[in-house]
């Protein structure tokens, strides 16, 4: 029988192959020189012993998370970016170049706006389609998953989210609501009748747009692809192997909508906590299936609803924070690194998310109190973030080195720290980025 690995083997197993990163081909990457080959592992090794907790690395790592900053950075719209996949590769390297990180998150952000258009995209605006040029996409949130639909999502939440939530948001696959109960067919007799839907004029121009939408996407992938790999050659990791969700938001951002799910909270309790337990294995399986695709064990996690004020603590602890610790130990089983970005403050969850293995996870904090969190946290997870959006856009490069400075002090004593921003930042002060990232590099020395 082959030997099992246990979580601790997995996750050094992508570990290893995040420092031995391979080419499209599948050889070992050629770097392009010794010196870019010893700045590449020392970053990632860098990253990986704040992450675990085992020793102090030789400073602080300093991985700042842009959004749309390096397309404001070389000059250009958001809208540019999202359509010239050329011009938002040079924005994104002259971005990575200049401040030279510890690690990227590479040129994803923009997304492709031509594949938004073939599939008619209804729930964002996007530069040219309800947002101006300079403008970052914008969420249009609504009921897309409605309050009666909770045991069709239970019973078979992918044939649901074909048949009826993809129709909905994308106003090209309308022709998907016609499609045939797939697990029906099972024999030789009648299977034909499964079948005809597919020869229907709505579902057959669904399908060609799906044909055109993935030509699109692939053609973006690889430039996306293209960009990681020249990155790794010059000697800068990509931080990312993946992206999930916790099951609430999951629900509450683009399913039920966050009115839906708080009147859901209230009205229908049961079967939302019951939806939500369903969501568990397929944010799981998302989480895993892209790191091992990518090779790379940090797997971002947006928590977009969770934040102090917005649900109660017995709310948080009922409904929101069960589920997300399934997502995350799922993830851990498998040799994952759950990056959690707590948008807003946390400052009343600390004592609840606490409850994780040792050197297991890496939480990114926007406005909770640092010293709270290393106090409570700190010999539980890595922690991250916390330069305040304000200050990057209208400070002094003295006030960002200042602030810099205390989170050293605070958040990284004796190790487990990552400086960065606390929130994704757009259209900021280049030379605040500047002092954040230099100050790190020369005076973020763990005590």
């Amino acid at each position: 029988m082959e030997k099992q690995l246990s979580p601790d083997e997995k996750q050094e197993a992508l570990f290893q192959r995040w420092l031995s990163p391979k080419d499209p081909a599948g050889n070992d990457l050629q770097f392009q020189s010794p010196k870019a080959k010893k700045l590449y592992e020392e970053r990632i090794t860098r990253i990986k012993e704040a992450i675990q907790l085992k020793k102090l690395p030789d400073r602080v790592p300093v991985c700042p998370l842009p959004s749309m900053f390096p397309a404001f950075y070389s000059g250009m719209t958001v809208q540019d970016v999202m359509y010239d996949y050329d011009k938002c590769y040079a924005a994104w390297k002259k971005y990575v170049l200049d401040y030279e990180p510890d690690a990227h998150m590479g040129c994803a952000s923009p997304g492709p706006g031509r594949f938004f258009e073939i599939l008619d995209y209804k729930l964002y605006a996007w530069p040219g389609h309800g947002v101006a040029p300079e403008h970052p996409y914008q969420c249009l949130e609504g009921e897309y998953v409605k309050a009666g639909e909770y045991d069709a999502l239970i019973q078979d939440p992918s044939g649901f989210f074909g048949n009826a939530y993809l129709p909905r948001v994308f106003g090209a696959l309308g022709g998907f609501q016609m499609l045939p109960f797939l697990p029906g067919i099972l024999e030789m007799y009648g299977v034909a009748f499964n079948f005809i839907p597919y020869g229907l004029p709505p579902v057959q121009a669904a399908l060609k747009a799906v044909m055109e939408a993935g030509g699109e996407a692939l053609k973006w992938a690889g430039v996306v692809g293209n960009f990681n790999g020249e990155m790794a050659t010059l000697g800068f990791p990509a931080i990312l192997g993946g992206f999930t969700k916790a099951p609430f938001d999951t629900l509450g951002d683009t399913l039920r909508g966050t009115k839906g799910i708080m009147l859901d909270i209230f009205r229908q309790p049961d079967k939302l906590l019951k939806a939500l337990d369903v969501l568990v294995p397929l944010m799981v399986r998302m989480g895993v299936g892209a790191a091992q695709t990518n090779g790379r064990p940090i797997i971002f996690i947006p928590l977009h609803k969770g934040a102090d004020g917005f649900l109660s603590d017995a709310h948080f602890e009922r409904f929101y924070w069960p589920t997300l610790r399934k997502v995350v130990m799922g993830l851990i089983n498998d040799g994952c690194i759950p990056f959690l970005a707590a948008e807003g403050g946390y400052n009343s969850r600390l004592e609840v998310i606490k409850d994780l293995p040792k050197g297991k996870t890496l939480w990114m904090f926007d406005q909770t109190d640092m010293a709270k969190a290393k106090a409570i946290l700190g010999d539980t997870a890595c922690i991250l973030g916390n330069i305040p959006l304000p200050l990057l856009s209208v400070g002094t490069p003295q006030q960002v080195k200042d602030y810099a400075k205390k989170l050293v002090d605070t958040a990284g004593k004796g190790g487990g720290y990552i400086m960065a921003n606390g929130a994704f930042f757009d259209n900021i002060k280049p030379e605040n980025l500047k002092a954040m990232v230099d100050f790190t590099k020369e005076h973020g020395v763990y005590k």
